[in-house]
């Protein structure tokens, strides 16, 4: 009775996570008569009561609130269609472009053209699976020259770490600047040699994100690669690798 696996773990569909009642099914777990069970292959998180399994493979679902990155490939007369790395299209319509007034029959190439790359935050997901985003908020708005690169969805989390711990490191050891994106979309812009050790960096953490320490493992690695972050600790390692949503 109790719990059945071991914290960090990896489960497959069918195995046995917990027996009894003193453990609730989480996301991605469901409970047949008095046994919890995997519903898909992810790393087992035990947060308290609950029992859930962290995906380490999967599509990105978007949701409002979500922040994306994404890049413009058509223009209408009052809006721009983006292509947010999914099969989910968006549209941002002038409105939610700029908090200054856009004249109606504005140049919107002026503003936002084909291929430019944006970080949005999405407004909604409509029943014709298109999404409505903005850019009228902090940190959002048209990016300037820079990598992009692209890691599985289900990492994101583990990129990001605890508050912002794992990305606020490597911005800080690399000298880059760094957005993230819901969907999968990483922006980096530094020094062409710090972009690239960023990019390994995130890499590295995609692929070795089922792993324990792996805060230290990073920092250690940008040790190697003469880069030195600043903003490590021991409670922020402890919290980075207590990871709620991986």
């Amino acid at each position: 009775m109790g719990l059945l696996v071991e914290n960090k773990t990896i489960a497959v569909p069918g195995d046995v996570l917990a027996e009894g009642m003193d453990y609730l099914p989480g996301e991605n777990a469901f409970r047949d008569g008095e046994k919890i069970y995997s519903s898909r292959v992810g790393l087992v998180s035990v947060d308290g009561r609950a029992v859930k399994i962290i995906p380490l493979a999967g599509t990105y679902l978007p949701k409002a609130g979500d922040r994306i990155i994404c890049k413009v490939f058509d223009l209408t007369y009052s809006a721009w269609r983006v292509d947010t790395n999914t099969a989910y299209p968006a549209m941002l319509s002038m409105m939610e472009a700029s908090n200054s007034y856009i004249e109606k029959g504005a140049n919107l190439h002026k503003i936002l053209t084909i291929n430019d790359w944006i970080v949005a935050k999405i407004l909604n997901v409509t029943g014709q699976n298109l999404l409505d985003i903005t850019l009228k908020a902090p940190g959002l708005g048209k990016l300037k020259p820079g990598r992009i690169i692209e890691v599985s969805p289900v990492k994101v989390p583990r990129i990001i770490g605890k508050q912002g711990s794992m990305v606020s490191m490597i911005k800080d050891a690399t000298k880059c600047q760094i957005t993230v994106g819901q969907n999968g979309l990483i922006w980096i812009s530094g020094l062409p040699e710090d972009e690239l050790i960023a990019v390994e960096t995130i890499q590295k953490i995609e692929n070795e994100a089922h792993t324990s320490g792996l805060t230290e493992t990073i920092d250690a690695f940008l040790k190697s690669k003469g880069k030195t972050s600043s903003g490590i600790n021991n409670q922020q390692t402890e919290n980075s690798e207590e990871e709620n949503e991986l």
